[in-house]
């Protein structure tokens, strides 16, 4: 099918699928919503299909200009995997087609033991994959290899995977690895062998102990020492300070929670995900449309700092991971607090999904969402858009999806 035909097909699908489903009456998005969302994404994206070489990944849209990556970018499995999550949405076969040709030139990063991201790397798209089309001819293999690969950077001294090899770094572990967890506990189902598992406990238990200062805001970086497994340092290479609250940190903290919650059952880690649902959803700083601000502590940023004259930017990213988060949390609560976490969600993806937020058909490089922030301190990708903003937004559109069919939110 030409991508010129695409949205037509998807139209189609759209409108027999809408009319066998039956509306909830404790959500407040509609169905008509949602798929429209869906149909949307699928056009935009069209777009930066048309503009992606075969080999490369994108990575943001910036000054008029498409910025790609090789594969070993720790960005490269969100592209085909928000390809995937559109195909799931929409069930147009251009877009499985689409994902599966992308996953070609990522399938040697199953040996890269060097990062930390390969969850994002190969569980967002091989992953994916895998549970849509349960193929594990093609893909198992494939996932096995990377985890063992993932496995290979813990280490029991520190307890937790080391993410950074680079700079003065001696043992760095940070926020952001608790979304690497999923693919371990995943491929313990896929093989039988719980070392995996073991190892995303381990590392979240870790977390836990290190990670949060008392109010259960999250350091970015915690930098162990090599040899005694102590903390030496707790840092923010991402955010204002070292002693400020990151948001997409945060997101990723509390997405990370959740998940470890599902996949284990253990209540410290529920309590973990309430209590950075609590201090994001209750901060002062939080705007009413509850996209933050790229960090919760900017009002604390020096006029002579060079970060200053962006310091009210937004981060749709964080935004994102938000939405999807709070949407799965919704499920293992009850009562208002359940209610709380689920109209949030709502709230969040509702505001996405338009001005100023939402990319018009064919602007914005073909990304669906705008104004993200990568690390303004490190002035880079400063109010862009960014692939795994899309990536989490489209989740959470899945999810949703979901659940007004009277589904499990997860498969």
């Amino acid at each position: 099918m030409k991508l010129s035909n695409l949205a037509l097909a998807i139209c189609l699908v759209l409108t027999t699928a809408a009319q066998a489903q039956t509306k909830r009456t404790d959500l407040s998005l509609s169905y008509s919503f949602i798929q429209g969302k869906l149909k949307d994404a699928a056009q935009q994206i069209s777009t930066l299909i048309a503009a992606t070489p075969p080999d490369k990944f994108p990575k943001t849209f910036e000054n008029g200009q498409q910025k790609f990556s090789n594969s070993s970018w720790w960005c490269s499995g969100f592209y085909p995997g928000t390809l995937l999550y559109l195909y799931e949405g929409t069930k147009n076969d251009t877009l499985l087609t689409l994902a599966t040709d992308k996953l070609k030139p990522l399938a040697k990063e199953q040996f890269n033991k060097g990062t930390h991201d390969l969850g994002f790397m190969l569980f967002c798209s091989f992953g994916n994959a895998l549970r849509l089309t349960g193929d594990s001819a093609s893909y198992k293999d494939i996932l096995l290899t990377g985890a063992e690969s993932l496995a290979s950077r813990y280490h029991d001294r520190q307890k937790a995977i080391k993410s950074w090899d680079w700079g003065s770094w001696e043992y760095a572990v940070i926020i952001d690895n608790m979304m690497n967890l999923e693919f371990l506990t995943q491929a313990t189902k896929i093989s039988k062998d719980k070392k995996y598992k073991d190892i995303a406990v381990q590392h979240a238990n870790t977390t836990i102990k290190n990670h949060f200062r008392k109010d259960y805001s999250a350091y970015h970086v915690i930098d162990y020492n090599k040899e005694t497994g102590a903390v030496s340092r707790k840092k923010n290479h991402q955010g204002a300070f070292d002693e400020s609250a990151w948001s997409r940190g945060q997101g990723w903290a509390l997405y990370g929670y959740t998940m470890m919650y599902r996949e284990t059952g253990e209540k410290q880690f529920l309590k973990q995900a309430q209590h950075i649902a609590s201090y994001i959803l209750k901060h002062p700083q939080l705007p009413a449309d509850l996209v933050p601000y790229w960090d919760f502590d900017k009002e604390k940023v020096p006029a002579t700092s060079k970060m200053y004259k962006n310091k009210d930017l937004r981060d749709v990213s964080a935004a994102a991971l938000y939405a999807s988060a709070l949407l799965e949390l919704s499920q293992y609560t009850t009562g208002k607090e359940a209610k709380g976490y689920l109209g949030a969600a709502e709230t969040l993806i509702k505001n996405l999904s338009g001005d100023p937020y939402l990319a018009q058909d064919g602007e914005n490089g073909g990304y669906i969402l705008k104004h993200s922030v990568g690390a303004l301190p490190l002035d880079s990708e400063i109010d862009v858009p960014l692939t795994y903003a899309d990536y989490y937004y489209v989740e959470a559109l899945i999810r949703y999806q979901r659940l007004l069919a009277g589904k499990s939110i997860i498969d």
